[in-house]
């Protein structure tokens, strides 16, 4: 690790690993994005999940001033965030099989649809099976992970793959195994994650990609505005009452 303090290493890494996904994942953004545009333009919807604090970037996506106003939650009750009480259960429930079949057929998700899904590891059942079921189910599927954890640990899944396995288009976050960017002598484990950062920055990549698709085909994209700058909540009123009927957050 290079001098300097803590916080400007983090900053460093963290640039570093942006730098990265923006060179070498350039193909796969634009992939993605083009697909949520196919999919706007065809009439489906569109949905996000991650599971514990992979669900900070699927829940930045959606209902986001500037962001892409048909995203919507696929939601898992115990996994989306920590505050369930313990909060070790959401990790225990990602590893449950036949979870994800069950909230996907109680979810809103059809053919033609499309589904984010969000896994660090991509090892655990859950976002595996999500991914595997919702293909099934004839819904497009974009990942979002670290594809390092494929070649260095052990899937959880009964099938023995990862999330990547499943995708119409993988994203690889280049997350080194364990997330944490730091280590120092005087701290006995490596620290400070990246993750949400490049996870984040990687997904809005793609809904500004997605926008520019749908606006070069002369479709107006859905986007939301500020609720806190003059006209916002009029121009989100509108936005939603075109597409209300594929946005399920306000229900």
């Amino acid at each position: 690790m290079s001098d300097g303090k803590p916080a400007d290493q983090f900053f460093d890494a963290a640039i570093d690993l942006l730098r990265r996904v923006r060179d070498e994942e350039a193909q796969s953004i634009t992939a993605a994005g083009t697909l949520l545009a196919d999919t706007v333009t065809a009439g489906g919807r569109l949905f996000a999940f991650g599971a514990g604090h992979s669900s900070l970037a699927a829940q930045d996506v959606v209902y986001r001033a500037g962001g892409l106003a048909l995203m919507n939650l696929l939601s898992v009750p115990g996994v989306v965030g920590v505050d369930v009480r313990p909060a070790t259960l959401g990790s225990a429930l990602e590893r449950v099989d036949g979870l994800a079949s069950v909230v996907l057929d109680c979810s809103p998700l059809r053919a033609g649809d499309a589904l984010v899904i969000i896994s660090l590891s991509g090892r655990n059942a859950l976002p595996v099976e999500m991914a595997m079921k919702a293909r099934e189910l004839g819904v497009q599927v974009i990942g979002v992970t670290s594809v390092a954890y494929a070649a260095r640990t052990r899937s959880r899944h009964a099938s023995g793959t990862y999330l990547r396995d499943h995708c119409d288009v993988v994203l690889d976050s280049k997350i080194a195994i364990g997330d944490a960017t730091l280590t120092l002598d005087t701290v006995p484990a490596p620290f400070a994650p990246a993750s949400t950062v490049v996870t984040s920055a990687i997904l809005q990549s793609v809904m500004a990609t997605a926008a520019g698709a749908l606006a070069d085909r002369g479709i107006e994209p859905p986007l939301l505005r500020s609720g806190n700058v003059d006209g916002g909540h009029e121009w989100n009123a509108r936005v939603m009452k075109e597409y209300g009927d594929r946005i399920f957050y306000q229900q």
